[in-house]
């Protein structure tokens, strides 16, 4: 009786283990699950506001987020940034410029 039922056991992990790395003829390993990718990406055609960054969802990958999508988000929010700064920075200047040609006029 105890020799069946090492046998028996035997066949059951045997079975177990062709289903899972997959034995036989035609039959294979499961196929890799096509991982998920960021569905609500930044607005391509328009500059990126608070809501925007409210409603980013980086989806997750098996150890996280998916690094490729975070980098591709961070690069695109960089730039916009480095724009509006540099935009700023023309702004303030021609401000000074016009505050200094009117305060001359004033002492007159």
């Amino acid at each position: 009786m105890f020799l069946f039922l090492v046998v028996a056991l035997a066949v059951v992990v045997g079975a177990v283990t062709l289903a899972v790395v997959g034995g036989g003829e035609g039959t294979g390993p499961l196929p890799e699950a096509t991982p998920e990718r960021l569905r609500d990406p930044l607005p391509p055609d328009r500059p990126i506001d608070r809501a925007d960054i409210d409603a980013l969802r980086f989806p997750l990958a098996a150890r996280g987020y998916r690094m490729e999508d975070v980098d591709d988000a961070l690069g695109r929010l960089a730039a916009e940034l480095t724009e509006r700064d540099a935009r700023i920075a023309d702004l303030e200047s021609a401000l000074a410029v016009s505050v200094e040609r009117q305060r001359p006029e004033e002492h007159r």
